[in-house]
């Protein structure tokens, strides 16, 4: 049977990116049970018949361009591994930024209501829950499969101090005040060439496209969202790179005050925000 360093060769050969190698790993990580440090140090271990076939079967679906994250079923996020699947977005770096942006507002051992809306695989309502344990966070969702994932994340990570409501944005929290909100919503424009690129023509369309520009749900969110703060409440949005200007007048409008705009760890507008 091959060893680890010969299938590992194999898959980069077959793999043939610049993040070849680390893609080989993480597939067989997960799909072997072999850790990337146990590969590294006994590269001459052999194989089972059974881990080969896990190993190709993986290999091939990611040769044939599935997401590496819904081939292994999970992605990291903050300082946690999160379960995956295609019902829901893949969590990235940048969303980072706005989770840094919400605790940077949020006192150590305050008791706030914090909202996250379309929570997706709850990335967002995790680590803010994990940073914050006094808080109650609701994290909402408009599709159930998402929430199914959400909330088993919330077990693994046996997070006690969050809660799941099901329905489109502030549908299921209408009477309910928050010292925050936060949100990650769609905002590709429908006709957006990236949306043929890399992972997102696997990824669930309803969580990525809203409108012709994009901020369809920007703005509804905004709009609506003066009806469910607390005085000196704060809403904070992840938005596209280029949306920064159209979204702090769309906040201007609707009374925010202490606007600011945060760039995401590769330099583009990412997350702007606000208070009442």
């Amino acid at each position: 049977m091959p060893t680890i360093l010969e299938l590992l060769k194999q898959a980069r050969s077959r793999l043939n990116g610049q993040e070849a190698a680390q893609e080989a790993e993480y597939l067989m990580e997960a799909q072997c049970g072999i850790s990337r440090s146990h590969q590294f140090i006994h590269p001459d271990e052999e194989l089972s018949e059974r881990q080969c076939q896990q190993f190709d079967s993986a290999l091939k679906r990611r040769i044939a361009g599935e997401p590496l994250a819904y081939v292994t079923g999970t992605r990291g996020f903050w300082d946690m591994e999160l379960q995956v699947t295609p019902d829901v977005l893949i969590p990235r770096p940048d969303t980072e930024c706005l989770v840094e942006q919400a605790l940077q507002r949020i006192p150590i051992d305050s008791c706030w209501q914090v909202a996250d809306m379309g929570t997706g695989s709850g990335a967002i309502a995790l680590a803010l829950a994990h940073e914050r344990p006094q808080c109650e966070i609701i994290a909402t969702d408009l599709s159930m499969a998402a929430l199914v994932i959400a909330k088993k994340n919330a077990r693994i990570q046996a997070t006690k101090n969050i809660c799941f409501a099901a329905g489109s944005w502030f549908q299921p929290i209408k009477n309910r005040l928050f010292e925050m909100i936060v949100c990650n919503p769609p905002y590709i424009p429908v006709d957006d060439p990236h949306l043929k690129q890399g992972d997102l023509p696997a990824e669930p369309e309803h969580a990525l496209i809203s409108g012709v520009d994009g901020l369809d749900a920007i703005r509804q969110i905004i709009s609506d969202s003066m009806l469910h703060m607390k005085p000196g409440g704060y809403l904070l949005l992840e938005h596209g790179y280029d949306q920064a200007g159209a979204v702090i007048e769309l906040l201007q409008h609707a009374g925010y005050k202490k606007i600011f705009t945060q760039k995401d760890y590769g330099g583009n507008d990412r997350v702007s925000g606000g208070n009442v």
